[in-house]
């Protein structure tokens, strides 16, 4: 495993792939891979926080990795230089995955590694992405995408999140979990999950509509028409659905199945009720209508949501290393 690190890094995302790749596992794992930071040449290398970190290997130590990381990239505009995209495809084509975290995946582009491929990156520069690379389906509202050997994230904590997503596909959910614990970070964080967390109550400027939407939320198992939400706020249909994307940014049909994809997923969390009460109780109806949603907002079905938060945890001992 290998993490590119180039002049401007951010330190934060670079500290990802070290946190998780970087640290000897073999505790946990009988043989853990190698890990090595790289530049595009050996030497200093100073970070976005000023202080300098030293490289030693340069690219050629990426034609051994089966993993690539590009944590950051500074000047979106400025293609890697003809080595590096050369060492990025080289890896691609002998089966090593390639991962960017953030802004890294403009380096991916500017390699034409995203070409025909589902992408993302952090919600502030994906637009940016999506005009520069027009081959790329970029999505912005999604944590991370893995299509094939490629992998993008959005940036910070998102990063965490798809790097336990690439240690649970290698070495199973116990191990990923364990990680996770270790970094007091969710066990699991799934690729479809919103950017945002959630979405929000508005606040008091919204007023005409905080009832409405506090309704909602407490009466998620009641079927629920446009027309009836706009008599209980006390508007026309036409002028509730305006105000209600104005002020929530969403339709009100997107709104609610949100909400009620939260509630579901406290449901998965917190009991072990069946998938057929769990779908009733967030307004899904069926199983199947809750299966159908759930995996197009979360990039996994119910039960493997569950199965996968409910993972029980390493012993103690073995989380300590003895």
């Amino acid at each position: 495993m290998v993490v590119l690190a180039i002049e401007g890094i951010s330190p934060f995302e670079l500290g990802v792939a070290c946190e998780v790749f970087g640290v000897d596992r073999s505790c946990l794992v009988q043989s853990w891979p190698s890990f090595a930071v790289c530049g595009i040449q050996s030497g200093p290398i100073r970070t976005a926080s000023g202080f300098l970190i030293q490289a030693m290997e340069g690219l050629d130590r990426m034609g051994q990795a089966d993993l690539v990381i590009v944590p950051w990239w500074g000047d979106f505009a400025a293609s890697p230089p003809s080595q590096a995209i050369d060492a990025l495809h080289c890896a691609v084509d002998r089966g090593a995955r390639v991962m960017s975290f953030s802004s890294g995946a403009f380096a991916l582009g500017h390699a034409g590694l995203l070409d025909h491929r589902r992408a993302t990156a952090h919600w502030l520069h994906a637009a940016e992405l999506a005009r520069m690379f027009p081959k790329a389906m970029v999505d912005p509202d999604t944590l991370y995408v893995a299509d094939g050997q490629v992998l993008t994230s959005a940036g910070t904590a998102a990063a965490i999140d798809l790097s336990l997503h690439v240690v649970r596909d290698a070495f199973g959910p116990k191990v990923a979990a364990s990680i996770a614990q270790r970094m007091v970070a969710p066990p699991l964080r799934c690729g479809g999950q919103s950017q945002s967390v959630g979405t929000p109550l508005p606040g008091p400027q919204a007023d005409p509509l905080a009832g409405v939407l506090a309704w909602m939320v407490s009466h998620l198992e009641q079927e629920m028409a446009i027309d009836d939400l706009a008599v209980r706020a006390h508007m026309s249909a036409r002028t509730f659905a305006r105000r209600f994307r104005t002020e929530t940014g969403t339709s009100p049909h997107r709104w609610l199945t949100a909400q009620r994809i939260l509630h579901s997923q406290r449901l998965l969390e917190e009991t072990g009720l069946p998938m057929e009460l769990v779908a009733q109780r967030s307004g899904f109806r069926t199983a199947d209508n809750l299966r159908h949603h759930f995996q197009r907002r979360r990039g996994v079905t119910p039960q493997g949501y569950r199965i996968n938060f409910r993972t029980p945890s390493l012993p103690v001992s073995l989380l300590r290393g003895e």
